[in-house]
């Protein structure tokens, strides 16, 4: 599933406080995305944490690609090598999911391929904790408990809030 080699993390997880510098580093990134791309670039858009004003988050800006057929990394891999990214991540039993890092700023581009149910996923709940002062203050407040423990790996961290995300979703939407 990893290319190349997978560090451990061992150690608590650092959220900064939300910063108003993140929507810029996202556009930059889109930008760049979209200009070694072109029309291959079916959406780019800002989700995660940092695309959430006023939640902490780890500095990462975190990306939805998403392309005709992300299975297919003929038909894009090669052209986001050549602007700097690097695939990271190859998950064919997750939506064919594909993670590259940036090349000269903390980002994580997740690459799904044209109607994917987990881009609407992420979208909707960016959405609803940007609506929804609660479940953000929530969401938050997990976020804050489990950065305090330590963790071998970020995405132990990440599979820890499923429970918070699982009990706002239903609020949310219903499932």
């Amino acid at each position: 599933m990893t290319v190349g080699e997978l560090p451990e993390h061992n150690s608590t997880i650092h959220l900064s406080e939300y910063h108003s510098e993140w929507p810029r580093l996202f556009a930059r990134e889109a930008a760049r995305i979209r200009a070694a791309l072109g029309e291959k670039a079916l959406a780019v858009e800002h989700v995660g944490s940092t695309s959430v004003p006023g939640l902490a988050a780890k500095p990462i800006i975190d990306i939805d690609l998403v392309v005709a057929d992300s299975s297919d990394e003929g038909a894009y891999v090669p052209q986001l090598e050549a602007a700097g990214y690097v695939l990271r991540i190859r998950e064919p039993d997750w939506f064919e999911h594909r993670l590259f890092k940036g090349p000269d700023t903390n980002v994580n581009v997740h690459t799904f391929s044209e109607g994917c149910e987990e881009v609407n996923r992420m979208l909707a709940f960016r959405d609803w904790l940007r609506d929804h002062d609660d479940d953000r203050d929530l969401y938050l407040a997990k976020k804050r408990e489990l950065a305090a423990r330590e963790w071998r790996f970020v995405q132990n961290y990440a599979d820890a809030k499923s429970e918070v995300i699982r009990e706002i979703n239903v609020r949310a939407f219903g499932s």
